[in-house]
Formats: structure tokens, C-alpha cells, sequence
């Protein structure tokens, strides 16, 4: 796998322990300034010799291990102290980086907007409400990117993700226009998301990603994530249909129910089918007798036309009568963004909790199109785009006024799920030391997952050493597996961490052991007196 053990034959000037691998550790491009390093506390413990070399010998022989000796992996440890590596393998190969990209877009949003950036969502109208509370016109809901306006409780609650129903925010909307009088509408329910030009999926998503929650289409206009929650339910008898609901609902998407109740202690097997362009929706498979209730996401493809269907029934709910159907107002590529129109009336709006609630739900939960929709917000913000392509040439520009080594990061998208992403090792540790020195550097670190305790990392590392020392962002696609971030080991020293496995071959949960046992060793022999 084209693995290269350390060099121990290290040379000590004065004071500083340069530890080398073959062409592990590089000098800084010409022109570019090396990484800055976060002196926080002198007290912590030095990093030793007698450490490098045990850390060295663990990780020799995780990676040895016939689970891992056919897959391609990448690692590099920097003191954080010092700034200097103290473990390097592949450090500067490329890796298909998974949800990694996430560190990069929410620093990245962090960096350019601020922690404290709020969205806006308005409901307007260009027409006349007279004095029977009958609007002479259409309704019109502007979406400008909040990826929250739904269900979710913020800030972030490890043990509570959602309070009430998935339209909550838009039900608070309509609840807001409706006392204001209005009992008629004669025109449309408009679904605005004309803030961004349309542009549902970067380049290199997978086909197979468009039906899930996981990858549901971006929008200015956004609610409940994209998605229709699903819950499916056995029938009362063996052989009988299986029951299911979804919400929250429009008049939007029919609905074929192929799901059949299986013997009790079968094995559930539910699939949610719908192609491209088609507002039909089938739902296939087998759920087990008495089986509890079972989630399944299906993405929303149209989310502004289908977000007007679901305000307009919540409207009627409200007593409005609605004479207009429920439509979109997108804007096409190239043309210039939407001012704020004269003459608007504004009859309720919703502003956004701080940027850096959503940054710390993107980094927990790893959730992908709240992550392109803070790259969309730079993008806009930066160069009146508001699209990938912008962002990502925005992007590589601040990559380079950082410092960051020359061609380690070459990103398609802000979550991680298109598949021609890749980034470095080194690059992700110089990401990760850069941020460390921001004003926000305390917040960005908290936004990251904890091993054993929350988000992605919840379940892992349990009962070792690396509980609660670890705060990393994962990543993961099919053959595909990464952690960076940073720890604290047993003996108080604090490093900077990034972990890639590419071509591995293995199920999620032996590629994961793989980098939890590293984060185990770098945890236990670092800074550990011998």
C-alpha cells in the first residue's frame, strides 16, 4: 500500500526534536508562510523521542494488519506546541476526503461571515390587502439560505434533535400572516429561492445520492432539510401491507405503497424509490412483524415549488382561502441577483440563530446540504454569485492567503459527497493549526464531534483513552474513511491530527477501528514520561 516507515536516525538542534519520514516533513512553498502554531499553554508536557518512537511502532502495526495492508492511508500528527511532526505517512498524497471537506466550508463561512451572521426569510407581497383582509395578488416566500427553518432545536442538543413538527418555523410564518387579517388570497403561493441562481447538485454526486435526505438538492429557499420524514410501520398480520406516513405533506407527490409485513424476526428491508423528475414515489420492501417504527428520508427534488404547496396548505389550515396554485420563481445562471423590490410589504419574517449554531450542526451531525448552503453564503457574499463553482474559486484564493501548501486542496463541493474532492494529510493539518489561531478558534474546536460523547464520533472510542480527548470531524463514503481535528493526550500534551483511508475495501466499522486505534495510540504515548 505503499507505506514508508519513520526514520528514527533523527537530528537534534538545540532544543527542537526534528523528526523525519521520507519526504514527510517539507519546508513551505516559495512565497507561502508555514503553518502558525498555537502557544497556549508552555506548561504542557514536551514530546519526546521515547513518545515518537512508540507512537511510531503502534501505528506500524495497525497498519499492518491484513484488514488494512491492501487500502491506502495517510497520516500525520503535529505537536501543537512545537508545530512540528511527530508522526507522517503519505502526508502529502491526495485522499478522496468524504466529510472532511466540512472542516474547510464551515472555517472557511466562519472566516468570511463571521460566528454571529443571521439569515433572513420574509413573506411578501407586491399587491393590496383591502379592508376584508383579501390580498389582490400573490404571496410570496424568499428564502435567503437558512438551513433551518424546520424542526431542529438549537443550539445543538446531543439528546434532543428535533421539537415539534418538520414545518415548524414556516407554521410560525403562517401563523404570523395570518393574524395579521388576511382571510383571501386571489393570487399565487410563490416559492422564492431566486437569492441563488438554480443549482441543485455539485459536480461528482452520485445518481444514487438524489433520493436520500443525505443528498438533498440545495436551495436558497430551504426547509426541513429538504426531506420528507417517512416512518414506516408493520401491518397487523403476516403478509398484509405495511403502513407508512410522511411529512410533512403537500399536494405535491403521489405515493405507491409496495410494503409488505414480513414474519416476525425477518430481516426489515425498506427502500423509497423515485427517479429523476418524477413526482411519483414508491416505497418497496419488507418490515417484520411487530418491528417498531422504522425512519427512511426521501430529498425533496423541487424544494421551492414543493415549500409554496406546503405553505399554502398551511394557510387554508389557518383559514385563508387560497384561490392561486403553489409555484417556484428561481433565477438561471449568469443572470444578475434580485434587488430588494421597491414597494414589498414585508408581512412576517424569521431571522436565523447565530452562523455558529449551524456551523456546530454541520460538524456534529455531518449534515451535507447545510454545509453547501454556507458555501453558496460565501459565495454570495463574496462575489454576488451564489454557486459552487464562485465559492470554490473564493475558497482557493483564502487557501492561499493562509499559507496552505500548494495544491493539497482542490475542493467540488462543501460537504464532501462528490467524489472528485481531494485534499492532503498535510493540508488538513495546516487548515486545522490556522484555525486554532482565529478569533473563533474556541468556537470552531467546540462545533467539532467528541469521541464517546456526541455527534458522529458518539459510539467510538467508548471506554478508551481517546473518550473525551478526541474532537474530530469524521468522514465517509463507500471505500472511503477519514477523522482530523485535535487531542489532548492522558498526559496533557495537545496535538494536531488528520487520519485518511482510501481503496480500503472494508465495512464502516473496520476502517473506523483502524483510525480509533491511532487516535488511541497518539493519545496514550504522546508526552507520556518513560
Amino acid at each position: 500500500m505503499g507505506r514508508r516507515r519513520i526514520c528514527w536516525q533523527a537530528i537534534l538542534r538545540g532544543a527542537v526534536l526534528m523528526v523525519a519520514a521520507v519526504g514527510a516533513v517539507h519546508a513551505p512553498a516559495q512565497g507561502q508562510n508555514a503553518p502558525p502554531v498555537a502557544r497556549d499553554d508552555p506548561q504542557r508536557p514536551p514530546i519526546t523521542r521515547d513518545n515518537i518512537r512508540a507512537l511510531g511502532t503502534r501505528v506500524e502495526a495497525i497498519l499492518a494488519d491484513a484488514k488494512a495492508e491492501r487500502g491506502h492511508w495517510g497520516v500525520l500528527v503535529v505537536d501543537a506546541t512545537t508545530g512540528q511532526a511527530v508522526y507522517a505517512l503519505n502526508e502529502g498524497r491526495y485522499f478522496t476526503p468524504a466529510s472532511n471537506t466540512k472542516l474547510y466550508t464551515t472555517a472557511l463561512a466562519l472566516a468570511t461571515l463571521g460566528p454571529e451572521h443571521r439569515f433572513r426569510t420574509t413573506i411578501e407581497t407586491r399587491g393590496r390587502i383591502d379592508a376584508h383582509g383579501r390580498l389582490i395578488g400573490d404571496l410570496i416566500l424568499v428564502g435567503r439560505g437558512d438551513p433551518n427553518l424546520s424542526n431542529r432545536v438549537l443550539p445543538y442538543d446531543k439528546d434532543k434533535e428535533r421539537d415539534g413538527p418538520p414545518e415548524k418555523i414556516l407554521a410560525l410564518l403562517a401563523d404570523s400572516v395570518a393574524s395579521r387579517g388576511l382571510k383571501q388570497i386571489e393570487g399565487d403561493i410563490i416559492g422564492d429561492d431566486s437569492y441563488y441562481p438554480l443549482e441543485r447538485y455539485p459536480g461528482g454526486w452520485a445518481i444514487s445520492d438524489m433520493t436520500s435526505g443525505f443528498g438533498a438538492p440545495v436551495s436558497a429557499l430551504t426547509a426541513s432539510d429538504n426531506a420528507l420524514f417517512i416512518e414506516v410501520r408493520p401491518g397487523e398480520r403476516e403478509g398484509e401491507p405495511a403502513w407508512f406516513q410522511a411529512e410533512p405533506l403537500a399536494e405535491f407527490y403521489e405515493f405507491r405503497n409496495e410494503l409488505r409485513t414480513g414474519p416476525a424476526g425477518s430481516q426489515a428491508r425498506v427502500r423509497v424509490e423515485r427517479d429523476p423528475g418524477s413526482r411519483q414515489v414508491t416505497l418497496r420492501g419488507n418490515v417484520p412483524l411487530g418491528r417498531r417504527p422504522q425512519p427512511v428520508t426521501l430529498a425533496v427534488e423541487e424544494p421551492a415549488e414543493y415549500w409554496a404547496a406546503v405553505f399554502k396548505r398551511l394557510l387554508i389550515e389557518r383559514g385563508v382561502r387560497v384561490h392561486g396554485q403553489a409555484r417556484a420563481r428561481h433565477r438561471e445562471r449568469g443572470q444578475p441577483p434580485p434587488a430588494e423590490e421597491d414597494g414589498s410589504d414585508v408581512l412576517a419574517e424569521f431571522v436565523s440563530a447565530p452562523l455558529i449554531e449551524d456551523v456546530r450542526v454541520v460538524n456534529k451531525i455531518s449534515q451535507n446540504l447545510h454545509a453547501e448552503l454556507l458555501l453558496r453564503a460565501v459565495s454570495h457574499a463574496k462575489t454576488e454569485e451564489g454557486v459552487t463553482a464562485s465559492g470554490i474559486r473564493f475558497a482557493e484564493e483564502f487557501w492561499k492567503e493562509m499559507g496552505m501548501p500548494q495544491g493539497d486542496v482542490a475542493l467540488y463541493d462543501g460537504s464532501g459527497l462528490s467524489r472528485r474532492s481531494l485534499i492532503t494529510p498535510r493540508g488538513t493539518v495546516h487548515l486545522l493549526q490556522w484555525a486554532a489561531v482565529q478569533p473563533w478558534a474556541a468556537a470552531y474546536e467546540s462545533t467539532l464531534p467528541v469521541a464517546g460523547v456526541d455527534g458522529t464520533l458518539s459510539e467510538r472510542m467508548r471506554g478508551t483513552p481517546a473518550e473525551g480527548r478526541v474532537r474530530a470531524k469524521t468522514g465517509s463514503l463507500a471505500n472511503t474513511n477519514a477523522l482530523s481535528g485535535y487531542a489532548e493526550t492522558v498526559a496533557g500534551a495537545r496535538v494536531v491530527f488528520s487520519i485518511f483511508g482510501n481503496s480500503h475495501n472494508l465495512l464502516g466499522r473496520d476502517a473506523t477501528a483502524i483510525i480509533d486505534a491511532i487516535c488511541v495510540a497518539m493519545v496514550e504515548e504522546l508526552g507520556r514520561r518513560r
